[in-house]
Parts: C-alpha cells; structure tokens; sequence
C-alpha cells in the first residue's frame, strides 16, 4: 500500500497515478503517445512513452476453453469432459435480461464510452490517490481483456496470479489491448465474448454453463430473476455464491434488480417484484470428466483421455497435445458399443462384487478392426469404498495398473510359434506329471539358460503324457509346452509374442526364461485379447484403437489414429491354432466359457498359488480376455491374496465360495455370461478348421491316427517326425517329433507301417534296446542318441532323421 510523505505530500506512486489520470483525460492513453515514469506503473525504466508503446501491438485471445463430450460408437454420450465448464453461445442464443442485467451492474455507460471510460478512471484514480487503494474503474471491454490474461494463464498458479494482481501496470496493459479490442470487435461482439468467458462460480464458465448449473437451463431462457442473479456473481463469485450463502445471494441479487430499475431497464414495480420472489435454484452438480461416465464407461473414458494425450495424432508434443484437450470443444467418437459394455458389466456383477477383496477385470476386441468395443470391471470408477482410479484392464502407461502374470493363456503363443517353425500338431512328449528342474533353454542372444532347482508341474497327478500338442492345450500340460520351448529355442516365441503386440504391462522387456511359456510376464487383459483376436482373425494382429472419430468446437474433423494391422503368423498356422482351441472349449479345461451354437475357442490360465485366473477366448468375431485376482495386495504386509481356501475355509468371492479358482471355476463364466450378452443377436459364424491328430491314448500299443506317423501313414502317404518323415509322402527327413505313444513296457511304442516304423520297441533313448525298424516306404535311418540328457521331455526318438529310436 502506498504511503504520504512525512510532510503530508503524495507519494511517487500517488503523484504518478494522479498524472496517470491527467494524461488520461487529455487523451494521451487514446494516442498512444505520451506516459510518465513507468517505473512505478510497473512497465519499463524508460519514462518516456515508449513504456506503453512496447506492449504487443495486438492481443491474441485464446480460444476459449470448452466442455468436450465423448460419445459411444452409437452416438450416446458417455461423459463431458472440460477443464473449464464452458459451453460457448452466441448472443442471440442469450436472454435479453441477461444483456440489460450485466451492463448495468458492471459497466453502465458500456454504449456511451468507449474501450476506457475517462469519467470512471479520474474518479478511481482521485479516490486511489487520496487513500492509496486500487479503487476499480474497468469497462466491460477491459474486464474481458484481464479475462482472456486468465484464460491464457491456463492452471498454472503463478501466471494466472500475474493475470489477476492488483497494480497500475497491469491497468495500462488492460487499457492498451481494450483500445484495440474495441476497434476490431465492436460492442455487441465484446459483449458476447466477455458473458462467454466470465467466471460464474460453482466451476462454471460462460453464461450458458452457469444458466444451467445455479437454474438447470439454457442461457436464452434466463428469466428476469434468474439474470439478475448470474449478473450479481460476476464481481465476486465466491461471496455471492448462492448454493453456500443465500441470503447473500439473494441481497446482491436485489442490488442488481434495483440498479436496473434505476437505468430504466425495467420499471420501479418490476424491480420490486422481482426482489420479493426467492432464488428459485435448481443446482445441477458440476459433471465433469470420466467419474461421469455411464454405462460404467469410466476406466474406458480415461483410456480414451490417455490415447489423446499420448498420441502424436493429436500433436506432435505433449504440451500441444494437453493444450488441444484442455481447450476442449471435442466431440470424440469411441469405438465403445453400449450392448457389449452392459453385457461385460453384467458379466462381471454376477460373479464378483465390488466389496470382494478379489476383483475381475474384462476387454473386449473386435478381431480384423482392433476396436475395444468394451472395457470394465469390478470395482467401479470413483474415489469412495470399493472403488478406484486404476484401470486393470490396461498398462501402466494408460491406467497405473501394473498387469498380471497371464498363466497358461500364454501357452497358445508357444504353439503358434512352434506351427510357424515347422512343428506339427501331432508333436509329442512324454510330459511325466512333475518336473524337478527346466531344461536349458537358448535365449534370442544366444545365451544358454541352465536351472538347477526350479522345476514345474502339471495340476493333476493324473495328467502323464505323452501328449500331442492339441490334448496338450485342452488338458494345459506344463511339462508338455516346456520340453516344446526347449527344442524350439525362445527366440521364436518372443518374436511371436512381439509380432501378437503382447508387451508387459510395466513397459519393461518381456522376461526370457524356461517358464516364458507358462505365462509369468504381467500383463494387461487388454494386450491378452487384442493378441487372442489376430487368432479369431486368422493370424492378422491388428493393434488396439479406441477413438473412431474426433471433431473439434468448429465442426473440423481431425486425423485419428488407425489400427495397424499386420501378419503375425500364417493362416494355416492361425487355422490349425483356432482348431485346437475349439477344443479346449469343446472338451478341455474351458468347457464352462462353451457358447452354444457359436464356435468358441479359448485358452484357461491360472498362475501360481492361485494368485491370478484368466480366460481369454474368442469367436471368429469378437474376443475377449477375463481377468481374476487381488489388484491391490490385500492380504497380510500387502501381499497378494491367493484364491483358495485357507485354514479350510473357502474363499468366498460373489455369491460363490471356492475351494480353490482356477480359470475354468472363476474367469471361464464370466466370459460366457458377457459375451453371450455381447453377441446376442448376431449372427453365428464359424472358424476355418483344419484337420487334427486324435488323442493320443495312454498304454496302449498302437500309434496316432489320421495318417499323422500311425497306421494309416500307408494309405494317406503321410508321415511325421521319426515316424515317417515331414509331412511329405512317403516319409523323408523329419524333425524327430513323431506321434507316438508310451506302451505298458518301459519302452516307447510307435505304430505304423508305410510312411512309419513297424512295431519294435525303444527302451527310450538311455535305456538304448531295441530300435525299430525303418518303414517299407519311410526308409531313414536310427538314431536315438540325441538328446539323451533330457530322456523324459524328449519326443519319441529324440531329434532324428527320419528314424526313431
């Protein structure tokens, strides 16, 4: 505050603020030419006129942010998003009562002067110089160009502090921009422009914002009450705020109808009458960003923000690209179908409830388009109990969930890769139920991975191989898919895994190790059904899309990010691979995801200590990937809980108590229940198949079936492996990996005549007895030596050429 002088004179700031007003009133201002000492005006050290000249020559208003909505992929609305509750209008569409009303409160001799009012900055001026203060004297024109300084100022504390502070140089920049404001725009222009960006509390900006937020309607319909209300806000929103203070409100509010009446905007009876009627409120709460959402869209509606955010479609930096969303004006159209997102949320309700310590979490993709036509779970989008902001359908990146260990789902990729390289389904191992140790395994850099003491197992005692590939997959044979892994190499895998977009939910690398096969990389349900549809769309991996079109406030369409859709592996790979995971849903492990009518194919996974569920299947036009476990760590010290029962009391998750859940009891009917709902009504389609080796049967002494290496190698001309060659007639070189089967001796039994071996006996490929003979037509040679290291993850016969052992 400015202090006299100890001889009862002005202050430097006082004289100067006097001058100001002198120069004022002589038109000086207006020319442009003449100010004084700048210095305590807060412009340059210059004194000369050249102080205000400097200023930018033109103001460059921002445009004004604005509410933008997201709509669903049937044009319903989802939510409003904004960083300012603005809805821009243009003055035909506002009540005349709000015209009068505004003027005549702020500014009303607004026709009469014009960018400053002279009469007004000498009053202010002479009184702030008798006392020292910061008495206002703004016209209309120059509260809109210190509101356009907020607007510019965004949210950063420190400019909009510099937009707003009290000080006389701050005025001058006000007057020298309403000068040239006023030249371009005219009155009724300003007018408009200043009610649209006003600040009226309650987070509302602009007069339409406010007319629906204090009365629930739209700015044209203001009544005489209602815009003598709004008016009343402007010079202070907060003290006159009539949600928190009516009666406040209410005087300020009175104030507003009495200086009209004063003006002759409405006559003296008019005034009192409207004074007597109360506020008449009908608050509509401010509904901002994804906690809006509906149709439980939340953790969708941020994935969209985030896609906006993050990608270069939307501007080339990160700050033009927050800047575009920030202004707002968006109408933003989502690839979400409503149909599928209240099948998935029922899917999930009627397993799992939000107040379950267990949560699930479910995506749905549009094999051929990438489209996420759906996208929930359990615990809802929101800051109260049983609620969260942590999208766990989605990578860290897009929702702050780290992703989840995806067991045996993974299995199918290790099969693609293994089909890819040459490998048949009739590939065998005897796949015993334990293994104490992982083979070694070959990493992409070569590196050979050796394990002493970590081993793996398969669920059941029960399950002992051999196994072929598809039995393999339908029963989710461990010791079958890491003797796969350790003749493949990783290195197929991880590219197969690259090229199905799977990534870890963390951003790290996919781990490379012996159990890469099982499924022990985290990641995200999205990831898992968007890879899980390039099967459906017969190995076509197209990535992953959540905006289908975007306009901005003017109508212009901007570019969106396409899917890209490329060949992860060939079509007879993806066919052979669909028909194998028919079956794990026709008779294996993921019979409960069956949908009737439909042709379904999946994969269950279950982690260890039962710490994550999944099923992951897809129809040839829709997939979908159903996660189950603790999100958050809420067992004892933050672990993770475990799904099973303890001390013997089951675990209870929804309206059911499990001994035990594994992705057939948990996941499994879920995926049923929301895709049935997703699908209903549209037409059933069906896979393109291709013919598979029979079960392998156990103990008995004959081979496989279906020409694959067994009898009828001789009439189809087809062998395989050690047992009749590479698939081409008449046998040949083979990989080794024969179907065979394991007799009642200790030996390995393979059948066939032609394009086979005929019956001997193999004591396995330590024991070295008896080694059959080479088929009539196969012709080859014995050798069971390879691959002596690992006798009971080898295939029959080990790796030879054309013969078995």
């Amino acid at each position: 505050m400015a202090h006299k002088r100890s001889g009862g004179g002005l202050s430097t700031a006082q004289q100067a603020a006097k001058f100001l007003g002198v120069s004022v009133l002589a038109g000086v201002v207006l020319a442009g030419i003449a100010l004084p000492a700048a210095g305590a005006l807060g412009l340059s050290a210059k004194g000369t006129a050249k102080g205000f000249d400097d200023l930018p020559g033109e103001l460059k208003a921002p445009a004004l942010s604005q509410a933008s909505k997201i709509l669903d992929a049937d044009g319903g609305l989802i939510a409003t998003v904004y960083s300012r509750d603005r809805t821009v209008v243009p003055i035909d569409q506002m009540s005349p009562n709000i015209l009068k009303a505004i003027v005549d409160i702020e500014d009303a001799r607004y026709y009469k002067h014009g960018a400053l009012d002279l009469k007004g900055i000498l009053r202010a001026l002479s009184h702030n110089a008798s006392d020292g203060g910061t008495q206002g004297a703004s016209t209309l024109t120059q509260q809109y160009v210190k509101n356009v300084f907020v607007e510019q100022a965004g949210d950063d504390p420190d400019k909009v502090a510099q937009a707003t502070e009290q000080t006389v140089g701050r005025k001058i920049k006000e007057m020298k921009y309403a000068i040239q404001v006023e030249k371009e725009l005219g009155k009724k222009k300003i007018l408009e422009n200043y009610l649209n960006i006003t600040f009226f509390g309650e987070q509302a900006y602009g007069i339409e914002a406010a007319s629906e937020r204090y009365f629930s309607v739209h700015a044209k319909n203001l009544s005489l009450t209602q815009a003598a209300l709004l008016a009343g806000l402007v010079q202070s929103p907060s003290r006159y705020d009539p949600v928190n203070d009516e009666q406040e409100a209410m005087n300020r509010r009175n104030t507003v109808l009495a200086r009209m009446a004063q003006l002759g905007d409405i006559t003296p009876a008019q005034s009192a009458a409207a004074q007597k009627q109360p506020l008449g409120l009908k608050v509509s709460k401010p509904r901002n960003g994804c906690i809006t959402a509906v149709n439980g869209a939340g953790f969708f509606c941020d994935y969209v923000r985030e896609t906006f955010l993050q990608n270069a479609a939307f501007g080339k930096t990160k700050e033009e690209r927050a800047q575009r969303w920030n202004t707002g004006g968006l109408t933003i159209r989502t690839t979400l179908e409503p149909k599928a997102q209240r099948a998935l949320l029922h899917g999930i309700s009627e397993h799992v409830y939000k107040s379950d310590a267990i949560a699930a979490a479910d995506t749905m993709v549009e094999p051929g388009t990438g489209k996420i036509i759906a996208m929930g779970q359990s615990k809802p989008y929101g800051f109260g109990k049983n609620e969260t902001q942590i999208n766990l359908s989605v990578d860290k990146s897009m929702g702050n969930s780290g992703g989840f260990q995806n067991g045996s789902t993974f299995k199918p990729i290790t099969a693609a890769a293994a089909l890819d390289a040459g490998y048949q389904p009739s590939q065998t191992y005897p796949s015993p139920y334990k293994l104490d140790t992982y083979p070694d395994v070959t990493t992409c850099s070569g590196q050979t991975l050796h394990y002493t003491d970590v081993g793996t197992q398969n669920e059941m005692t029960t399950e002992v191989g051999p196994y072929s590939m598809p039995d393999a997959l339908k029963h989710s044979i461990n010791t079958y898919f890491v003797a796969l892994e350790h003749d493949l190499g990783l290195c197929p895998i991880m590219n197969m895994a690259s090229r199905l977009g799977f990534v870890r939910a963390d951003g790290k690398p996919l781990q490379e190790g012996a159990a890469l096969t099982l499924g022990v990389n985290e990641v995200s349900p999205l990831t898992v059904a968007s890879a899980y549809a390039a099967f459906a769309n017969r190995g076509v991996y197209c990535t992953p899309i959540a905006i289908n079109a975007v306009t901005d406030s003017h109508g212009k369409q901007l570019k969106v990010p396409h899917t890209i859709c490329s060949r992860a592996m060939s079509q007879k790979t993806a066919d052979t691979l669909n028909s194998m995971l028919k079956g794990v849903v026709d008779d294996g492990t993921g019979t409960a995801a069956d949908l009737p009518g439909r042709d379904t194919a999946g994969k269950t996974g279950t982690t260890d200590d039962r710490k994550d569920a999944w099923f992951a299947g897809y129809t040839p036009s829709l997939a979908s990937a159903v996660w189950m476990g603790d999100p958050f760590g809420a067992g004892p010290h933050g672990t993770r809980l475990t799904m099973k029962e303890h001390n013997g009391v089951p675990i209870k998750i929804g309206p059911e108590s499990f001994d035990k859940v594994e992705g057939a009891t948990g996941p499994a009917p879920i995926w049923k229940d929301a895709m049935s709902g997703a699908l209903d009504g549209t037409p059933a389609e069906n896979f393109v198949t291709v013919q598979l080796p029979g079960s392998a049967p156990k103990g008995g002494d004959q081979g496989g079936n279906q020409g694959q290496g067994g009898d009828q190698g001789a009439t189809q001309g087809t062998g395989q492996g050690p047992g009749g060659g590479d698939n081409k007639p008449g046998g040949g070189h083979g990989h080794g990996h024969g179907a065979t089967v394991m007799g009642a001796t200790t030996g390995l039994i393979t059948g066939g005549a032609a394009g086979g071996v005929t019956g001997g006996t193999a004591g396995g490929t330590t024991a070295g007895a008896t080694a059959g003979t080479a088929g009539a037509s196969g012709g080859g040679t014995t050798d069971g030596s390879t691959g002596a290291s690992w006798p009971p993850l080898l295939p029959s016969g080990g790796k030879g050429n054309g013969g078995t052992a």
